[in-house]
This record gives C-alpha cells, sequence and structure tokens, in this order.
C-alpha cells in the first residue's frame, strides 16, 4: 500500500493517475473527504497515524504556507511509529546550496536530513521549474498582458511534471532508486524568454514578458531560490530522468503542445 500525499497537486495528481493505471493499491491523502482517499493533516497526528496505518510507502509532498520542515518531520514520525518501510520526497533543486548568506531551500534540506536519519529506506526528487508553471498565467496570456519573469536572464532545464510523476513511481515501486538523490531536469537549458517564444509559436499568438518584479513581496524562502537560480545556480541538466526511466526526459516545447488547448480554458 502506498500513501499519497499532496494528491490533488501538479506531481501529487499525475501519481495518482499513474497508480491508478497501473492497478497499484494506494492511499490518497487529503484535509478534504474524497472518495477512496484518507482525511488527514500534517498538524493532527491522530490523523496522520490513521493515515499511514498498513502503509509500506509514502509519497511525500509538503507545501506549507510559510516554508517549514515540521510538516515532512511529523509525516515522518507517524511513518516511523507505524513500520512503513519507505519514503519518496518531492524536493527542490539547489537543496542545502548557500547564497547570499542563506540556504537555498533550507525546510526542504532539514526534511530529507530528517528523512535519512530516520532509518527507512528512501529517495529524494530534486526537480528545477515545472513546465506547468507557465498555467498560472493563463489569465494573463487571454488578455495579451506580459507574464511575469522571475528567472531574469538565467537558464534552467525546465522539466515536464509528468517526468517527475513517472520517477516518483518508479521510486515507489522498485528498490532500485533506494538512496538516491536525483536532480529531475529537462534535457535543455532555456531562459524564461525562451520559454515564452516557444509558447508564441506553439499558441501561434504573441507572448510577451516583463521584468517588473516585486520580489520583496514573496516569501524569503523563496527569494532564496530565486536569487540562487538567477545567478545561475540552476544552469545545468542531468541524466536523472532517462537513467530513471529508460527513455529521454520530456521537452518544454513538447510539453506545451500536449497542454495547448489548456491555454484556451479559464484559469
Amino acid at each position: 500500500m502506498i500513501l499519497v500525499t499532496g494528491a490533488t497537486g501538479t506531481i501529487g495528481s499525475r501519481v495518482v493517475r499513474l497508480l491508478t493505471e497501473r492497478g497499484v493499491p494506494f492511499r490518497a491523502m487529503s484535509r478534504r473527504e474524497r472518495p477512496g482517499g484518507v482525511r488527514a493533516d500534517f498538524d493532527d497526528p491522530a490523523s496522520l497515524a490513521h493515515a499511514v496505518a498498513d502503509v509500506d510507502t509514502v509519497f511525500l509532498v509538503t507545501v506549507p504556507p510559510v516554508p517549514t520542515a515540521d510538516h515532512d518531520i511529523a509525516l515522518v514520525t507517524a511513518a516511523r511509529a507505524a513500520g512503513v518501510r519507505k519514503i519518496v520526497k518531492l524536493s527542490a533543486i539547489g537543496s542545502g546550496e548557500r547564497f547570499d548568506g542563506a540556504t537555498v531551500g533550507a525546510w526542504h534540506l532539514a526534511a530529507e536530513e530528517a528523512i535519512e536519519a530516520s532509518g527507512l529506506m528512501w529517495t529524494m526528487l530534486r526537480p528545477p521549474s515545472f513546465a506547468s508553471n507557465v498555467l498560472w498565467y493563463r489569465a494573463l496570456l487571454q488578455a495579451g498582458e506580459p507574464i511575469p519573469n522571475l528567472a531574469g536572464d538565467s537558464l534552467q532545464a525546465i522539466v515536464d511534471p509528468r517526468d517527475v510523476a513517472a520517477v516518483a513511481v518508479a521510486a515507489m515501486t522498485s528498490d532500485a532508486h533506494d538512496g538516491q538523490r536525483y536532480d529531475l531536469t529537462g534535457p535543455e537549458l532555456l531562459t524564461f524568454a525562451d520559454q515564452a517564444a516557444i509558447l508564441e509559436s506553439v499558441l501561434e499568438r504573441p507572448v510577451k514578458i516583463t521584468d517588473t518584479i516585486a520580489l520583496d513581496q514573496l516569501p524569503a524562502g523563496m527569494v532564496t531560490g530565486i536569487g540562487w537560480a538567477r545567478a545561475g545556480g540552476a544552469a545545468y541538466a542531468t541524466d536523472h530522468v532517462p537513467r530513471a526511466l529508460g527513455r529521454p526526459a520530456g521537452t518544454f516545447e513538447q510539453w506545451a503542445r500536449d497542454h495547448r488547448e489548456a491555454f484556451a480554458a479559464m484559469p
């Protein structure tokens, strides 16, 4: 039995889909009652104990309103008590790197360290920006307004979230990925302007960008990570997706073409 946290999110929803297609038993955790799921809250130890009962493997995704490892650690505590064998954690690229006097992804790093110290088997997934992040700007694109460029002129190997989900499922259903820390990148380095140009070609309409961003209005942890990426920290591609899946990583252009209709839908 697999417990999927973050089951309605970008990666978790795809993990649920893949597990369903493969007939793998799983339990989707959320804070609301859902058919076939389990209701639990990271701030409620009793509900976590119920969620991890009779579970072998956990897919761990936390998105706290303020960056903290508390939710990850609460799940790890419940998992150890319940006899869970493995945790596959969705982390972030660059976690643990130092930038401008701060630690990139400090809360992800603290959670990773807690998982490693737990005695459980583990796999850490560290993707950069998702190709699907541009969907946040559907309303702006539909209105012909410029979309915000958080990345500046920096390069990143934007990853298809479908690849991240596929590696997560591979790690949960095989021991071949135990003890691995994967930087799950796409195959090519792109600037945000490159992404906009690709979208413009795929959508067949102008896509404008703006560099006027109020970074000081973002959470401190996010600002550190963005600053690190803008300084070139994430400007590399790895072979971790093809190594884990035995096939090439998807490109941003292919993702955009596969999701062309999503940009016409109301956000």
